[in-house]
Parts: C-alpha cells; structure tokens; sequence
C-alpha cells in the first residue's frame, strides 16, 4: 500500500516539479512530502532523511532551509491544485490563525503570544492561515508568520533570522490576512465567501477591506461591537447656543450586538446533518449598521463612530448557554438557514490544522530562520492537499466515509468554537 501512494504521489506532483526546474529540487521535494505523509513521530528534515535511503540530511536541509530558489511557482501551483479540487461559487475561503509552540527565543516570530490551540499565553511562533474549502472538505493554501512587534523592532534579529526587507514592518494578523486573499484572489481561485472568527472580525479595517474588494463575508465579533438600527438617519440637530452644527449625527446612539439581539426573536436552526444526525443551535438575525465609520463628537457622549455599511447581525446560542455573534454581508434577503450554514463552515479549517500538526509535522520545524519555516509550511500544505485528492477520488469511487475531516464536526466543536 505504501509503494501505491508514493507511486501517486510522484505523478500528483508533476506541476509541482516542473515549477521547481532545477533537477536536485525535483529529487529533493517528493523525498520531503513523503516524509511528511509516511510513519514516524517526528517529520523534521534529520529524521525524514533517516528514514530515506536515497536522499542525505544535507541535501535536505539544503533544499528546505538555505537551497537558492523561489516559492512563488510552487504556491501557484497549489492554489491551481486546491481550485481544481474544491474551488468554486460555493467555496469558502477562511482565514484564521495557528500557533506552533516553541522553547527559546531565537526562532523565527517566537514570543510569548495568545496560543489559540492552548487557549492562553504561550512562547510560540503564529501563522495566519487561508484554508479554502467545499463539502466540508479543507485544504490549505496559505501561511504566513506574524511577526511581533518585539522582533520587528529588532534588527539585528530579523538579520539573524533572514526576515525579507519588505516584510520587516509590524503587520498585524488582519492586515497579513488582506494581503493573502489578495494573492488567492490574484492566482483565480474561486470561493464564494471569506469567513474569519472574532479575532478578525474584531478589526474594521479588516470587514472594511473584504467589502472595498467587493467581497462576500461572514465574521464573529466580540459581544460588545457597537451596531445602530439599520434604519438610523442622520440629522442636524439646533445649536441652542454657539455656532450651528456643520456634521449631522445618528439620531439614535449606538448599542451592542448583545443588546441589539435581546429583543430580536431566537429559533432552533439546523444547518447541515452530520454523522450523529442534524446540527442545531438557536439563531436570531436582524439588519443594522455597524459601528464604524468615522469618528464624530455626539452631544455629551465624547468621539462616537458612526453608522458604516448595513449587514446581518446574527448571534446563536448554543447548548452550552454560551452565546456567540457575528457580522455578514450576506444579502438582505438571506434565509436565517444559510447565515448559519456559512458561519459554522468556519470550523473545516481546525481540522486542516489538526492534521497539520498531528499527521504532516507541521509544528516539527526545528530550524530557526523565515525561509526554512515557511518552505516547510509549504510542504506541509502541498502533503495535504495530495491527501485531500486521494480522499475527493475514493468518494467519487463510491466510498463515502471520508474521515472526520469530511462528515462530522471535531469532537466538542458542535457546542464550541475556539
């Protein structure tokens, strides 16, 4: 069984390749994918050329952490393998975040940082993630090291852990995101709708740029995000004293999507039928404004920001009693039904980082510098797409049980999201 994959991994990889010209890099990219998928604890580069006959660590090592070559070939090459295989007006395109823990502080972005998978402050590196996504069925197409402002006040650091001069500036995790689906977006990948949880959802500037790029979106967002009624005018009130007003203000104040939600009806929705039956939790959805345009002084209120663009406010309430809200500029015509479909389509994207990791090795880098990590995260994401093409042909041959990562939600995820 093991000849078989690895004989179809060698013909899978064949765009691949050809964008590596350089004979070597042929021989020595296949060796490291295998690496990755076949057995073993650890799928760092000394023991994946322990396990392999043919190739030497020091070829390896070359390869993934100093080998002069370019990345970009092989990253359009997999956004043209993820667009064939799961591509399309139904796709999603979710964005999030994965830490990989790490001892010392000499690693390429390691600091002491919110660790999403541990739930709390830890030393480690974070790379933002773009995982596209169709019929429940992940693969990864992008990650990219978020730099703190630690190292990128740092230069002599960045020196020593060969950060590019372009990306030497502090960039936080939205802003990287943007950048992101604008080379998903530049490469022809079709998805229908980006999706991203509170830790993006959080930042205006992040929804303002979705919408300027004429994008379909849905978010969470913190309990206290300010919204008006989407039916908020703007008037000019009299100037009982003084010079009359020259900006007009909302005639009613902002309040937050848990208060809005309060007096808003909640009905059971099912979203989709996992292995254990229908998914459900209790939904409510209404139109309003967000809280986001520029900020104005209203009356003795101080700097208020006013109402930006008009979307969904939707919130669920799960079985646990926690309550979560979201934002979605979904048409005003969308069934509650279908906002619930794309908000819980975001957790497809935990399942990629869980194979990551436990499977592909991706937090098993143990090389310091920016290039070594991220060609390594390349790797990883090149392993798993081949894996997802050997899931997608047993289905259409009539096997449908495609694992976990295509039928049901992790196990404590149909009652809670990170």
């Amino acid at each position: 069984m093991e000849a078989d994959w690895r004989s179809e991994l060698e013909v899978w990889l064949a765009p691949f390749a050809t964008a590596l010209r350089n004979k070597t890099r042929r021989r020595m990219c296949p060796a490291y994918i295998a690496g990755l998928i076949g057995p073993g604890d650890r799928k760092s580069v000394q023991p994946i050329a322990a396990r392999d006959d043919e190739v030497s660590y020091d070829r390896l090592h070359h390869f993934v952490s100093r080998g002069v070559w370019d990345e970009a070939p092989l990253e359009a090459a997999l956004l043209a393998e993820a667009d064939r295989q799961v591509g399309g007006d139904n796709a999603w395109l979710i964005i999030d975040d994965t830490a990989l823990p790490k001892k010392g502080r000499h690693s390429v972005g390691v600091a002491p940082q919110y660790a999403s998978a541990l739930g709390k402050n830890a030393n480690c590196q974070t790379l933002v993630s773009v995982t596209l996504a169709s019929r429940e069925v992940p693969v990864m197409v992008g990650l990219r090291l978020f730099l703190p402002e630690s190292w990128t006040s740092d230069a002599a650091r960045l020196d020593r852990a060969g950060v590019p001069a372009e990306l030497r500036r502090y960039r936080t995790k939205p802003e990287i995101a943007l950048a992101e689906i604008d080379r998903v977006h530049a490469a022809g990948v079709r998805f229908g709708c980006v999706l991203a949880d509170a830790g993006y959802g959080l930042s205006a500037p992040f929804r303002q740029g979705l919408s300027e790029r004429g994008l379909t979106w849905a978010v969470g967002i913190p309990f206290k995000q300010k919204v008006y009624p989407a039916d908020v005018s703007m008037v000019f009130p009299v100037a009982t004293q003084g010079r009359p007003r020259k900006n007009a203000i909302p005639d009613i104040t902002s309040i937050s999507a848990q208060t809005m939600l309060e007096t808003v009806p909640w009905r059971k929705v099912s979203w989709r039928r996992g292995t254990k039956g229908k998914l459900s939790a209790r939904f409510a959805a209404v139109r309003v404004r967000v809280a986001d345009g520029p900020p104005q002084r209203i009356h003795d209120m101080g700097a208020q920001h006013l109402p930006g663009e008009e979307v969904w406010l939707v919130g669920e309430h799960r079985s646990t009693g926690e309550r979560k809200y979201y934002l979605s500029n979904l048409p005003a015509n969308t069934p509650i039904k279908q906002l619930a479909g794309a908000i819980k389509a975001r957790w497809v994207c935990e399942q990629a980082h869980q194979q990551l990791k436990e499977e592909l090795g991706l937090d098993h880098f143990e090389g310091r510098s920016w290039k070594g990590l991220h060609r390594h995260a390349l790797m990883s994401m090149i392993a798993l797409a081949f894996l997802q093409s050997l899931r997608l042909k047993l289905a259409k041959g009539g096997k449908k049980n495609l694992g976990p990562t295509a039928e049901t939600e992790p196990a404590g995820n149909q009652a809670s999201h990170h």
